[in-house]
């Protein structure tokens, strides 16, 4: 049963707020109640009561405190009002919004998916997104209404690996379910926003402009042919895919709708692969993401998610699968150059390039695209999910390899998974990537020089101290470099005071050749998440030039007293320093450090 209100009888519930009318009906977060020893906070299987007590602070701060059988000492929490949480959302999803807008994403929508009641909602979300400047190539999958098609024509669907054997009742099928996907799409993106509550701002428009949704010839296709004595009949493979008419309706603001039907040279209308036809599309468009929405999440063997997976971890984790599972087997194969043998789990990947499987080149002279290929996955290894979805992952993988920075593996059962997964810093799916902190490293002591010839100008232009190369090599435990080819390009150095449970932010620097590129930004990240990870809950920093620099990443000014007494007693006063500080949220996001703590 769920945790019950001493004060009001309510019970708690599980959501992200608890409401309690006992506080005036207002919301409390549900983060502040961790310390309940509940996973879902104050609301759980277990079944206590509690006392709450409510403090107002000048009639708007509230702040609750609770306790009772089962909660230990007591705890207490912010209270926060309807429409507070209304502004915070929109204060925190602003530098999402921000970083999102112009970028190219190609969303996969599985056929699991794409025939269940969850389109709707996940359509919805994508028109709005929509209208704030994000770009979408939509790609909806079709294998579970071809299957019922030939189910109620009491014929069984043949695959052969990966692909489906496309003979005539398949090819029907096939046209049919892709049919309705577009139809159904176009009208489902169709509607306008809601005109209700929007006339008291202006909006006395009786009519909506919906969203354009373009789509055409854009997939060339070739027959797969015979492969080892098995004849695929209508079965296609991506040939090409027409980058400059998709971009071009995309610059257009149209949402782009590529189904999985091909056009051959011939005239054919060939079934093609979805994965394949959306892993190939993304690579080939440069995509900034791919987002496959699935029927599940991804989970490890304890069953719990896998939030983050780098581009090495997960061509280990595949790499171990090659011999139980076809599409880890395919995966090791299409990226493995043809003159080296399949690396071990524990082997270092190499760089990577994709080639052909089926001999065919793309015709790069007429605005098409060359040395990509996509990933197909499917047949019955996927649909017994004898190996969970290692499938996916496979082609998530592979995309990564190729280029497209970010791949994400969402369940599309949970209602607004895109919002949930773009617009918080967790998210709530799987993202395969390449290593976020790549090249940053802890310090050696033959980075001294280096850190030296980083530090220079800085200390030249009076912005950080100068440190002697004794002071260097005493601090070199806490400083940590980003190396680019061999030579380290910036460097930063954090300093715990684990009894302030805080920590320093110092000696942040970047090469002038490399400075506008984020490399400040990627070490302030590796920082806070090096700070979590050692149990720290905020930072500081002293400053004279970069206070705006600063700010602008979440820290706010604050008085010598913030500072731990240890660290005040070191401070030059004659530099008039600012002091700065910073509060660290709960790092969920399982992304690692990604590097050798003995290195």
């Amino acid at each position: 049963m769920a945790a019950v209100c001493a004060t009001c009888s309510t019970p708690t519930h599980n959501s992200l707020y608890h409401n309690l009318p006992c506080l005036s009906s207002t919301w409390i977060e549900r983060s502040k109640f961790r310390k309940l020893g509940l996973r879902e906070g104050l609301g759980g299987t277990k079944g206590f009561k509690v006392s709450c007590s409510l403090d107002v602070d000048n009639g708007f701060r509230k702040k609750v405190r609770i306790s009772g059988d089962g909660v230990g000492e007591g705890i207490e929490g912010r209270i926060v009002d309807k429409d507070e949480m209304f502004v915070d959302f929109f204060r925190e999803a602003g530098p999402y919004f921000m970083a999102h807008r112009g970028s190219t994403f190609v969303v996969l929508i599985s056929g699991d998916i794409a025939d269940s009641p969850h389109l709707q909602n996940i359509l919805m979300d994508i028109s709005l997104l929509h209208g704030h400047g994000i770009r979408f190539v939509i790609v909806p999958g079709t294998h579970v209404q071809i299957d019922r098609a030939l189910a109620e024509k009491g014929c069984e669907p043949k695959y052969a690996g990966s692909y489906r054997i496309t003979d005539p009742d398949s090819h029907s099928a096939a046209i049919a379910a892709a049919g309705l996907n577009h139809f159904t799409i176009q009208a489902k993106l169709s509607p306008g926003p809601s005109l209700n509550g929007t006339r008291r701002h202006g909006s006395n428009g009786r009519w909506h402009n919906c969203v354009s949704v373009a789509s055409g010839n854009f997939l060339g296709a070739k027959r797969r042919g015979v492969v080892n004595g098995i004849d695929h009949g209508s079965t296609g493979e991506v040939k090409k895919i027409d980058v400059d008419r998709i971009r071009e309706n995309l610059d257009q603001g149209c949402i782009v709708l590529l189904t999985n039907l091909g056009y051959s040279s011939s005239g054919e209308l060939l079934n093609c692969n979805t994965y394949e036809v959306a892993t190939a599309c993304a690579m080939a468009l440069g995509a900034e993401k791919l987002i496959c929405i699935i029927d599940g999440p991804i989970l490890d063997e304890d069953g719990h998610l896998i939030r983050f997976l780098t581009l090495k971890d997960a061509d280990k984790l595949i790499r171990r699968r090659a011999k139980q599972s076809v599409a880890a087997a395919k995966y090791v194969k299409a990226v493995t150059p043809e003159d080296e043998s399949v690396l071990s789990a524990n082997e270092k990947p190499y760089t990577w390039a994709p080639r052909f499987q089926n001999g065919v080149g793309f015709d790069n002279g007429n605005g098409l695209w060359a040395n990509k290929q996509g990933f197909a996955i499917g047949g019955q290894e996927r649909l017994s999910r004898l190996n969970g979805y290692i499938s996916e992952l496979a082609a998530a993988t592979f995309v990564c390899k190729g280029g497209v920075q970010r791949v994400h593996l969402l369940d599309g059962s949970i209602s607004g998974v895109l919002f949930k997964e773009l617009f918080q810093r967790d998210g709530v799916g799987t993202m395969v990537a390449s290593d976020l902190y790549e090249g940053v490293r802890m310090a050696r002591t033959s980075d001294i020089e280096a850190i030296k010839q980083v530090l220079l100008p800085l200390e030249e232009a009076g912005i950080l101290i100068r440190r002697t190369h004794e002071e260097l090599l005493q601090a070199l435990d806490s400083f940590m470099v980003m190396e680019r080819e061999g030579h380290v390009v910036a460097c930063a150095a954090l300093f715990p005071f684990f009894s302030d449970k805080c920590g320093e932010v110092a000696a942040i620097a970047v090469s002038p050749e490399c400075r506008g590129q984020g490399q400040g930004d990627k070490l302030l990240e590796y920082i806070e998440k090096k700070a979590s990870s050692l149990g720290l809950e905020t930072l500081f920093l002293l400053t004279t030039r970069t206070a705006d620099w600063f700010m602008r990443r979440g820290f706010s000014e604050c008085s010598i007293e913030s500072i731990p007494e240890e660290r005040q007693k070191k401070i030059d006063i004659s530099r008039r320093s600012k002091y700065y500080t910073k509060r660290l949220l709960p790092d969920r996001s399982g992304i690692p450090l990604g590097f050798d703590e003995n290195s």
